[in-house]
């Protein structure tokens, strides 16, 4: 059988080679950044999938655009959002890893997607040879994971070429498991450069930049490094100027521009604008891994006297960036670096919100107190600000925050009323035209308190309202779509979760909630396809995971849902949702002792699990174990109240057991509650006077 290749070696690149059976992408990430080489795969198969199958482009169009706005010029442009048509300045909607890992996904679906359909016409899909994917930036990094896992190697084959040093975790472990390892070369591989033989040290060091640094030629590696520095900065000057030439678009300004400006004979000048333009782009696409690199190459070119705003701007976005990856240390320890060196109220306002932030919402334990003091801070300079425009909108941004805190804090009402103030504030004073993304941003953020205050009808108005203004910002359809669920209308939501399918990247989050809808709705077979969709996306998703296995378990597709609970136990043996579904399982087997071994071992884990103790209370009746159901289905009375439904099996137990006394009480006490089984409990409570 045909498998993915990894194939490691210190030898340089590999050369283009224009076979149409193959397509090999140089990945380092100097040359464009995030995606590079997915680029180039995407420049290759496009042409013909928008020829062939536009439809199936069409359903991808954001994620193809999303980080590789270059791609238009073969597909069309992407569609148009607040966000994407708001200013820099105006922003105050950022992504962050969690979507791009959801874009690069989108673009994995394609890919996948787009040689199957070659492989139903009988064709093969190009083999995929991904070079330098040890020096790809940490995005492209994630995707050939994914790519490994994804992609059949019967249909779509991936070699991938690193050297030997470390890789990260999820490449590695892709690579290992998915990949045939070995030390040889592709046949046939050329490396790039031709032959050096004649070459002086100069022209190596010359061929070198002019390969954007991203040669692997040790001879050409070794003669930059010993070339005068003055000869490698006016390299770096000679080759920034041949790509301004050209016009370059946002992937080349990020890579390549950025880093020959920043090494070039004026790092603190055109070097520090030049990563400040290629932060900013990746900043508003949500490139995490690059922010932070930037910022922090950034830092190291500024002078902070002299130019304050930029090495704050520098450090307060690479900050922000560490929070989606989980540098939450390293986050706060740059928001405190830039309190103490600035005095500008400015720094301070936001750089107080962000720590309040990082409380309230990232940081564990989380302290909503702390977080308030730090957000009343911001709020307070906010409101002394002396230019009465800055004033009106940072006063309204950090009362915003306020809410949030106060959200978290329990007050809903009060995080209400502050959310309501600021939008009148901004009604009152903007056009429609200003500021139309934040107060965007505000609307949802009413909806959403509405929602939680039970105020469903007003909530309701305010989604419809988000949807018709940002269409493709599809979390308002998925909350609307919830609104229509808790009200019964599964035809409404399901209708907004399928147009939100129909725009949005693929979130695990919307096909997980759609296939909850389906499954609701009487669709086995859509809700089985979303959950499917959304493991074959993110295998570790466990919710998804326990969600089909109950699915299935309602099918009676034993083998099916425990194939489930395996996997997920493989990834969390201790998750006590997991043992007891386990237990479930057997125990519609009949399967009672290792029914009662897995849920006794999820209540070991978590002694108050409402399922696992009425299920074991089922598996102690069904082995005459009358007294054991009697003492779990009280504890689990205990946990949950009065329910008709427990008390019926608690008396049932109590009868079997030969106290019919008990049993009756419970039928009676069932008997007063609303939604019990009447007349089941009626003819017990008729067995139970005739024996007493």
């Amino acid at each position: 059988m045909p498998s993915h290749r990894w194939i490691v070696s210190e030898l340089p690149p590999l050369s283009p080679r224009p076979a149409a059976a193959e397509i090999v992408a140089g990945c380092h990430r100097r040359l464009r950044g995030p995606y590079t080489g997915v680029d180039t795969v995407l420049r290759a198969v496009l042409p013909e999938a928008v020829r062939r199958w536009p439809e199936l482009v069409d359903f991808h169009r954001v994620e193809l655009l999303y980080g590789m706005p270059e791609l238009a010029d073969l597909i069309g442009p992407a569609p148009r959002t607040l966000a994407l048509e708001s200013s820099f300045e105006e922003r105050t909607r950022f992504f962050g890893a969690g979507m791009i890992r959801c874009m690069s996904q989108g673009v994995v679906s394609f890919l996948v997607d787009h040689a199957h359909r070659l492989r139903s016409a009988g064709e093969s899909a190009p083999h995929l040879v991904l070079d330098q994917a040890d020096q790809a930036e940490p995005t492209t990094q994630e995707l050939i994971a994914l790519l490994l896992r994804r992609a059949d190697p019967a249909q779509l084959r991936l070699t991938v070429r690193t050297g030997t040093g470390d890789l990260p975790g999820e490449l590695h472990r892709a690579l290992e498991r998915w990949a045939e390892r070995s030390a040889e070369r592709p046949d046939g591989a050329g490396a790039v450069g031709g032959d050096r033989q004649a070459r002086t040290d100069e022209e190596l060091a010359q061929a070198y930049v002019r390969g954007d640094c991203a040669s692997g030629d040790p001879a050409e590696l070794r003669a930059y490094l010993e070339a005068p520095p003055e000869l490698r900065a006016r390299l770096h000057d000679r080759r920034a100027e041949e790509l301004e030439d050209t016009g370059p678009g946002p992937s080349v300004r990020v890579g390549a521009l950025a880093y020959h400006r920043e090494h070039g004979s004026d790092p603190s000048g055109a070097g520090r604008i030049a990563l400040l333009t290629a932060q900013r782009h990746c900043v508003e696409v949500g490139f995490s891994a690059a922010v932070i690199d930037l910022g922090l190459r950034g830092r190291a070119v500024t002078d902070p006297d002299a130019h304050p705003h930029d090495f704050w701007e520098f450090t307060h976005q690479a900050a922000a960036a560490c929070i989606p990856l989980g540098r939450h240390q390293q986050s706060m320890d740059l928001y405190l670096d830039v309190i103490q060196r600035f005095t500008d109220p400015k720094v301070h306002m936001m750089t107080s919100y962000s720590i309040a932030m990082l409380h309230t919402r990232f940081l564990r334990p989380r302290d909503h107190d702390l977080a308030l003091r730090w957000q009343n801070n911001a709020a307070a300079i906010a409101s002394i600000l002396p230019d009465p425009a800055e004033r009106l909108t940072f006063s309204v941004f950090h009362d915003n925050g306020l809410a949030l805190v106060e959200m978290h804090r329990g007050n809903p009402g009060r995080a209400l009323d502050l959310v309501e103030s600021c939008i009148a504030r901004l009604d009152a004073k903007l056009t429609d035209a200003q500021w139309r993304l934040h107060r965007s941003q505000l609307l949802y953020n009413r909806a959403r308190l509405l929602t939680a205050t039970d105020r469903l009808d007003e909530a309701f108005a305010d989604y419809s309202t988000l949807i018709e203004l940002d269409p493709h910002y599809t979390d308002y359809l998925s909350e609307r779509a919830r609104i229509h669920r808790t009200r019964g209308d599964f035809a409404a939501a399901l209708a907004d979760y399928d147009r939100a399918v129909e725009l949005a990247p693929p979130f695990p989050e919307l096909y997980h909630n759609r296939g909850t809808a389906r499954a609701e709705a009487g669709d086995t077979k859509g809700a089985l396809a979303d959950f499917g969709y959304v493991l074959e996306m993110e295998p570790e998703d466990l919710d998804t995971r326990l969600a089909r296995a109950e699915l299935l378990l309602e099918l009676e597709e034993f083998d099916a849902a425990d194939d489930d609970v395996t996997a997920g136990l493989a990834l969390r043996p201790q998750d006590p949702r997991l043992l007891c579904m386990r237990g479930t399982v057997a125990l519609q087997r009949g399967e009672l002792a290792q029914a009662r071994e897995a849920l006794d071992a999820a209540l070991a884990l978590d002694p108050e699990y409402p399922a696992a103790l009425l299920n074991r209370a089922v598996v102690h009746y069904g082995q005459g174990r009358h007294p054991a159901a009697v003492a779990d289905l009280t504890a689990l009375l205990d946990l949950v109240g009065d329910d008709p439904d427990v008390l019926l099996n608690r008396g049932i137990a109590h009868q079997a057991g030969g106290r019919p006394d008990l049993a009756l009480a419970d039928y009676e006490r069932a008997l007063a509650l609303p939604g019990a089984d009447r007349p089941e409990l009626e003819a017990r409570s008729a067995e139970c006077a005739a024996a007493g």
